[in-house]
């Protein structure tokens, strides 16, 4: 069985503020109502529903122009960190959505969230990596993230870029 909320603010993954959603009643009970995210659909709420909505549009307007205002400091960003490494050169611990926060607040101080930053797994390699960031209203960019050894002996040579060649003309 599942019950009719009229959602007050976005929640991630179920919807936006002013949509009626239908939940389980576990979710509605323990999360949803307690946090004050939803409230029980009836007659006398869903009149609140168009007001809400309205609200969120106006809302969405001024965060795209935020999240693209972020996303253009972040052209071309490039962020580095120094990691510990064993004796083979694999690194002690990782980097995770979390470091990667606070590099970009510490070396380009731009503010962005944990959750804009899409990771599937925690970084374990050396290298260059290419961060890709969803920022509100779907809004995207990248940074790119070097994972620096701490011990000089570690680091990963560069390979060099061969320059493409025109083909040769056969001559006839």
């Amino acid at each position: 069985m599942a019950n009719q909320l009229l959602l007050i603010k976005d929640v991630a993954s179920l919807g936006r503020s002013g949509e009626v959603v239908n939940v389980k009643p576990g979710y509605a009970r323990n999360f949803l109502l307690p946090q004050g995210l939803a409230i029980i659909a009836t007659k006398q709420t869903l009149r609140m529903q168009e007001r809400l909505q309205k609200e969120r549009r106006e809302r969405a307007i001024i965060e795209k122009k935020e999240a693209e205002a972020v996303a253009s400091a972040l052209t071309g960003v490039a962020v580095s960190t120094v990691v510990k490494v064993d004796h083979e050169g694999h690194m002690y611990g990782s980097v995770s959505a979390h470091d990667i926060v606070h590099l970009l607040l510490a070396q380009a101080n731009i503010t962005i969230e944990k959750s804009d930053v899409a990771l599937k797994h925690p970084i374990k390699k050396l290298g260059s990596h290419e961060i890709h960031l969803k920022l509100k209203e779907g809004v995207t960019t990248s940074v790119m993230l070097e994972v620096i050894p701490e011990d000089p002996k570690f680091l990963i040579p560069k390979e060099p870029v061969e320059e493409a060649k025109a083909p040769e003309e056969k001559a006839e």
